[in-house]
């Protein structure tokens, strides 16, 4: 097994090394692996798992020739490169994002600033929840007002309709509160993961050479009143 190898070593060899492999194109120089040097005017047998120098009559070198691999390390080294490759392109986004943070907020006031205008849409949000909460509930004392009218009786069903009504939108006001609330935490905890990264960056860290931030997690939205009663 190990002699097929290496001859279908040899064979691939000498169809990719093309005019490399002719006589009197090149002369072939290895070490061996118990350290025997050897010489040839073609690709040396002993040699194919060892990487093989090219030189010029003259003694100059003209090349090198890799190792041969066999299917499985070929296939091994393929899969090393294309990690080396995605692990190049993945560092150098990380620079490139550490480089976009810096230019974006180029001191920590800035960053500061940014904050205020990500927390403000949410503050803004949430104040309007909270004012209609207010309003529904000025609209809702009319409706128990009729209601003591009905005491110990079933009421009406457009007034059961409204006062049910009442409660719905509260309750919807009352999520998007709590929709807001935990977004409001989502933008300081990503703000204060930023803040942190661009103090060592500028401090002198190298961009690229911190582990990357991670988006903070979306929070799951809070059931609503009326679905936990249930």
């Amino acid at each position: 097994m190990k002699r097929a190898l290496i001859v279908t070593g040899l064979l691939l060899a000498s169809t990719a090394w093309g005019q490399e492999t002719m006589p009197g194109k090149g002369i072939y120089t290895c070490t061996t692996a118990d350290g025997r040097k050897l010489t040839s005017d073609r690709p040396i047998p002993e040699c194919t798992a060892r990487e093989q120098r090219v030189l010029n009559a003259d003694g100059s070198q003209r090349s090198t020739l890799p190792p041969f691999l066999s299917p499985e390390e070929r296939a091994a080294k393929e899969a090393a490169d294309r990690r080396a490759a995605a692990d190049r392109i993945a560092q150098q986004d990380a620079v490139r994002r550490d480089r976009t943070l810096m230019q974006r907020y180029p001191t920590e006031a800035a960053h500061q600033r940014a904050r205020n205008l990500a927390l403000d849409d949410a503050n803004k949000a949430m104040r309007i929840s909270e004012r209609r909460i207010k309003d529904l509930g000025q609209e809702r004392k009319p409706l128990l007002d009729e209601a003591e009218f009905y005491k110990g009786k079933p009421l009406p069903g457009k007034l059961k309709q409204a006062l049910d009504a009442n409660d719905a939108a509260v309750e919807a006001q009352q999520v998007l509160i709590e929709n807001q609330k935990a977004e409001i935490v989502r933008i300081n905890t990503r703000f204060d993961a930023e803040l942190a990264r661009l103090k060592k960056l500028w401090a002198g860290a190298a961009p690229g050479s911190m582990p990357p931030l991670e988006d903070a997690p979306k929070t799951a939205l809070p059931a609503s009143p009326s679905a936990s009663k249930r």
